[in-house]
């Protein structure tokens, strides 16, 4: 893998205050510049690779309903309502 240089403009005060604090953890600028980088396109590819999943998993749902796998709000209510009372029961129970 070649090197490659990249400039960039930046106020002579940020530059200095970054040289400072890069020397304060034992880093050059350019070392943190790359780290900074590095991180930066990884968080990136975990967004897109997040992005893809969640696409993927609503395009299965929407197919899902579509083939009419579907329960009706009111079945839902119903085993929500059951499951509701059990575990007020066990409270109870244990209370």
């Amino acid at each position: 893998m070649s090197d490659a240089t990249f400039t960039f403009r930046v106020e002579e005060s940020l530059k200095k205050q970054f040289t400072l604090a890069a020397k304060g953890r034992d880093r050059s600028g350019a070392q943190l510049l790359r780290d900074f980088m590095r991180e930066f396109v990884l968080q990136q590819q975990a967004s897109t690779d997040h992005e893809v999943w969640f696409r993927q998993q609503v395009q299965a749902g929407l197919d899902s309903a579509n083939a009419g796998n579907l329960v009706s709000a009111a079945d839902v209510e119903a085993q929500f309502a059951a499951r509701r009372a059990a575990t007020r029961s066990k409270l109870e129970a244990a209370g």
